[in-house]
């Protein structure tokens, strides 16, 4: 069993080598696909030096379809699900997101930030259903009616489908783990205008 990694990413040139760097590095993974999604920095370029099989969307889809077209392209059992904007990513992170389903105790893994940052901490503490940390069965993600149309909300759709399915999930503990958060990104009132268009689409999966 092996798995692939599929990384949406939206300008992300600050980070996505270093966590294409770690991921090459786990010999329970096969391909790395990361699915630029209209980025108009050079992470596209980046991630091509690093190793990491490139898709280039040409316009911003949302991170649902980035996601299902990484998987699309993908052969293995196993997808493990990073975001772009990670700080801190370890091996013994991304081991911990695919063992349990590989040994078969889990058909998805969840990872929590702990002992990151104060803020990005508390909010997985709080919601850890959003996180975007994950490994997860295949099978389990083609059976997800409309997945590409979720963008911030895929999160919320792939928890939603897991419970009502009753599939086996483990929250994850990843310490010392934390992101880049939008107001960093794109400073303040962009970033607060990006987080609300994130809630609002989290907002929408969680009422189908």
């Amino acid at each position: 069993m092996k798995a692939t990694c599929v990384i949406p990413a939206y300008n992300e040139e600050k980070t996505i080598g270093k966590i294409i760097d770690v991921v090459k590095n786990i010999n329970l993974i096969e391909k790395i696909i990361v699915v630029s999604d209209g980025s108009s920095d050079n992470t596209a370029d980046i991630a091509k030096e690093r190793g990491a099989h490139v898709i280039e969307l040409e316009k911003n889809l949302g991170k649902g379809a980035a996601v299902k077209v990484g998987i699309e392209n993908s052969e293995s059992d196993v997808i493990l699900l990073l975001d772009a904007d990670l700080i801190g990513l370890k091996e013994k992170h991304v081991y911990d997101l695919l063992l349990p389903i590989f040994s078969d105790e889990a058909d998805m893994t969840i990872g929590v930030f702990v002992n990151g940052r104060f803020a990005t901490d508390l909010a997985q503490k709080i919601a850890p259903f959003l996180s975007g940390q994950r490994g997860v069965k295949k099978d389990i993600l083609n059976k997800i009616d409309k997945i590409d149309i979720t963008k911030y909300g895929i999160e919320i759709a792939l928890t939603k489908y897991a419970k009502k399915y009753n599939y086996r999930v483990r929250n994850v503990e990843l310490p010392d783990l934390t992101h880049i958060m939008k107001e960093e990104k794109l400073g303040f009132k962009e970033g607060f205008k990006a987080r609300l268009r994130m809630y609002k689409d989290i907002i929408r999966c969680l009422r189908i």
